[in-house]
């Protein structure tokens, strides 16, 4: 029973530590801005032994902080990122989960929140802290030491990691995660690990713990001095280019990077979480960068002498594995909250919210444009490569019908505030490169953990986030086969998907890569097993496998049907799942761009030979970059307390 106790001066409340953890996580907001709003949406997850009758009672005597019941750990904690994603990382969802298990399956979500930078809180119940009744069911036992459990594993994956073994350690613990959850600069997974025991005992808490917080979330403005000398790197540059990154889009800066960009004239290519940063019509938008570009923005970032990188942690697809920036000259500004980002590629580090720098960068330079030349070459530039996706969305391959066409008719069909989640798979690099993005939430894609089975889940959570707009799922076979369960999840909450469902009859993405490796596409086709796995196609019934979810299902083979399909799945009421048939072959061909993926050094395959001497020829491009050289009569402003080598 609660009770309120009043020591002098002091007011406790003596509650179990999984009920004060609760009654915490409710009285905590966000501000940024001047935009006040509740950090927590809820909580999802599954019951065990490990936490019903302690997270689970507690949830129960809280109706006020809504559960949501999930079917798998791991794709809770896709939901959480999603829903943390779509709220520019200003709101989130806690996941619980039991010990073992429940609390591993949850690891693979924890690496996917941390390496994308979004916040997600992961509360896995944990092994006895009064160890007398060790070892308990799932226990993970070791000779070394009785301080050591699965929950262990979370330590590299998450950001902030704490064992509760007192009831009154949350009173440090929780604020700590607070903190952590709310920097853009060190958000992602924060996992308090809650051994059974210690979630029911009760301690008298303070009520001050429980009173309403607001964390605001900052906008730090860069170095006076290093602002100044980017203009002035701007100013002296030819032919600069901006990498827009997700932090463009976390920062809600969207709408200052279109005013920078159009008035400067500096063309933008995007990153996979960055896609968005500016409408699909913008004049200076040159489309996706690096190894799933266009040709547009890889053509402008291989002759590039000054690269803004705005938000962006400069990943190897992005930099084309540093080979996209093939100017000897070429130097680079990075804009980024996170110190550890804004100085890689030995940049001018603009350790800073993109939004104020933006704006002043623009003031420095009012009066500054680039050249009409370089204007003109990006027209050209742009306009080609609208002709070749026109020519991709216009193809009539099939059946089975290319993806391009499919993707072409899904961008045709979709309202300007639909918004579409993939993960993995072909289906990222194609989307990158042609999807014609008209709301700065319209694109939503995990890459930088490019998890299958992201996708269901993910979208889920999308939804949850804004449920005024419609979301579409688009997975391929091999992701559904993985991790499609949460169908039923939205069906249980109201919340209607539409997925569009893939079918190339295997793993097409790594089958590319497979050949192009000179392997020939070893073991990535759903086939029977006959000399190897040469057999006929294994035929799956995904249609009927989603209605027995309780999804509406209809299957596409021809372009009609699709469009058809597409028509009668929108208006459903609940959750539809369109199946629609795809050339496992037939893919979007890569434009002015490589990927570093080792080849053997020695085979007896003659594919894999000749392959592995493209690849060492191809290696020769990239490169290290070190700090710029200091100009007759020019000042440095780079900081000297840091080691200005690439990491590599």
């Amino acid at each position: 029973m609660v009770g309120i106790k009043n020591r002098g001066q002091d007011m406790t409340r003596r509650l179990t530590m999984a009920q004060a953890t609760i009654q915490f996580l409710k009285s905590q907001s966000v501000a940024r801005d001047g935009r006040e709003q509740k950090f927590f949406g809820g909580c999802v997850g599954i019951f065990g032994h490990g936490n019903v009758a302690g997270i689970g009672q507690a949830l129960q005597q809280n109706p006020d902080f809504p559960y949501y019941l999930f079917r798998n750990e791991q794709g809770m904690v896709h939901a959480a990122t999603g829903f943390a994603k779509m709220s520019n990382r200003l709101r989130t969802l806690v996941c619980t989960s039991s010990i073992g298990p429940g609390a591993t399956n949850m690891i693979t979500g924890a690496a996917l929140a941390t390496i994308n930078r979004i916040p997600v809180l992961l509360l896995p119940g944990d092994i006895f802290a009064r160890r007398n009744v060790a070892p308990v069911l799932q226990q993970l036992e070791s000779t070394a030491s009785q301080d050591i459990s699965v929950n262990d594993c979370f330590r590299p994956v998450s950001r902030y990691w704490d064992r509760i073994n007192r009831p009154e350690q949350i009173l440090t613990a929780l604020p700590e995660a607070m903190r952590v959850l709310t920097s853009p600069a060190e958000t992602g997974a924060v996992t308090l690990a809650l051994p059974q025991d210690v979630q029911t005992e009760a301690y008298d808490y303070p009520e001050e713990f429980f009173e309403h917080r607001v964390w605001t979330i900052a906008r730090p403005r860069a170095d006076s001095e290093l602002l100044k000398q980017a203009a002035e790197w701007i100013r002296a540059a030819q032919r600069p280019f901006i990498i827009a990154g997700g932090g463009v889009i976390y920062g809600e800066a969207t709408d200052e990077l279109s005013r920078f960009a159009g008035r400067t004239g500096i063309p933008v290519g995007e990153t996979q979480a960055g896609k968005g940063s500016l409408h699909a019509d913008h004049p200076q938008l040159a489309g996706a960068i690096g190894a799933t570009g266009t040709s547009a923005a890889n053509r402008l970032a291989a002759e590039a002498d000054l690269v803004i990188a705005i938000g962006t942690r400069l990943g190897d697809f992005t930099t084309a594995s540093k080979t996209a920036f093939q100017n000897p000259a070429v130097r680079f500004i990075n804009i980024n909250v996170a110190e550890f980002d804004a100085f890689k590629h030995a940049a001018l580090p603009l350790t800073a919210d993109a939004l104020p720098t933006l704006e002043e960068l623009g003031s420095a330079l009012s009066s500054w444009e680039v050249s009409q030349g370089y204007k003109r070459e990006v027209v050209r530039l742009r306009a080609a490569w609208e002709q070749e996706t026109d020519r991709i969305f216009a193809r009539r391959h099939g059946p089975p019908l290319s993806q391009g066409e499919v993707v072409g008719l899904l961008n045709a069909t979709l309202g300007p505030r639909d918004i579409i989640v993939n993960a993995a798979g072909s289906l990222p690099g194609d989307l990158h490169k042609l999807w014609r993005t008209r709301d700065p939430k319209g694109y939503h894609m995990d890459y930088g953990y490019s998890c299958m089975g992201y996708e269901v889940a993910g979208g889920l959570g999308v939804k949850m986030a804004d449920p005024s707009r419609e979301v579409y799922v688009l997975i391929g076979d091999g992701s559904y086969l993985m991790m499609a369960q949460e169908i039923v999840t939205s069906l249980q909450e109201n919340i209607k998907l539409n997925i569009v469902l893939f079918d190339n009859h295997g793993f097409s993405s790594i089958g590319g890569l497979s050949r192009a490796v000179g392997s020939g596409g070893f073991g990535t086709e759903y086939r029977y097993r006959e000399e190897g796995l040469t057999g006929p196609v294994i035929a799956t019934d995904f249609a009927a496998n989603a209605a027995s979810l309780g999804a509406y299902t209809v299957t596409a083979k021809t372009y009609d049907q699709l469009d058809e399909a597409l028509g009668a799945a929108k208006k459903q009421p609940r959750t539809s799942v369109v199946v629609v048939e795809t050339d496992y072959h037939d893919r979007v061909p890569g434009y002015d761009s490589w990927w570093d993926v080792p080849i053997a050094e020695v085979s007896e395959s003659q594919t894999v030979q000749e392959a592995r001497t493209a690849y060492v020829e191809a290696a020769k491009k990239e490169r290290y970059f070190w700090p710029a050289k200091q100009g007759a009569g020019e000042k440095t402003a780079l900081p000297s307390h840091r080691d200005m080598e690439v990491s590599t």
